[in-house]
């Protein structure tokens, strides 16, 4: 399987976010070839329920420990400063993202927390990966948003 297969599926857990209106962020976490946990952003009242972190939690429950060493995690939006340090905490060992966050990204764009050399544990990074289509994802959710209660004639 190659890092777009991946993606992809982290691309139908967004889309699985953007039906119930939350923010279509999705993540798969990758070990030998296999999914181990897939996830969205879920909207409550948790400002941690990201979908990094759900799948993180998910994987370490499955696997019976917190150290994911050999995990590669496919998320289909630049970590926030968070997420990465979830990443880095529980030894991922790859970050492969779809769109850069200019705004919030610690993946290189704002920050770089992932491979941070003064950190006890670097992950390998890559971004855009399938970036048009995770960022129409996010585009095609903030205009819902900017829409809401207008009449579908004034949408035109």
């Amino acid at each position: 399987m190659d890092e777009t297969f991946f993606m992809s599926q982290a691309i139908v857990a967004a889309k699985a976010a953007l039906a119930r209106e939350d923010v279509p962020v999705g993540a798969v976490l990758v070990k030998d070839g296999e999914i181990l946990a897939g996830a969205s952003n879920v909207k409550t009242t948790d400002p941690t329920a990201h979908a990094e972190i759900q799948v993180i939690r998910r994987a370490a429950e499955l696997t019976g420990s917190w150290n994911l060493k050999g995990c590669d995690l496919y998320v289909t939006l630049e970590p926030c400063p968070m997420c990465a340090g979830a990443c880095v905490s529980a030894r991922v060992r790859g970050v492969i993202f779809g769109a850069r966050d200019p705004k919030a990204g610690a993946g290189g764009s704002l920050y770089n927390i992932l491979a941070d050399t003064r950190l006890n544990h670097r992950c390998e990074v890559r971004g855009g990966v399938l970036k048009d289509e995770c960022a129409a994802l996010l585009r095609e959710y903030f205009r819902r948003r900017r829409n809401c209660g207008k009449r579908e004639s004034e949408l035109e």
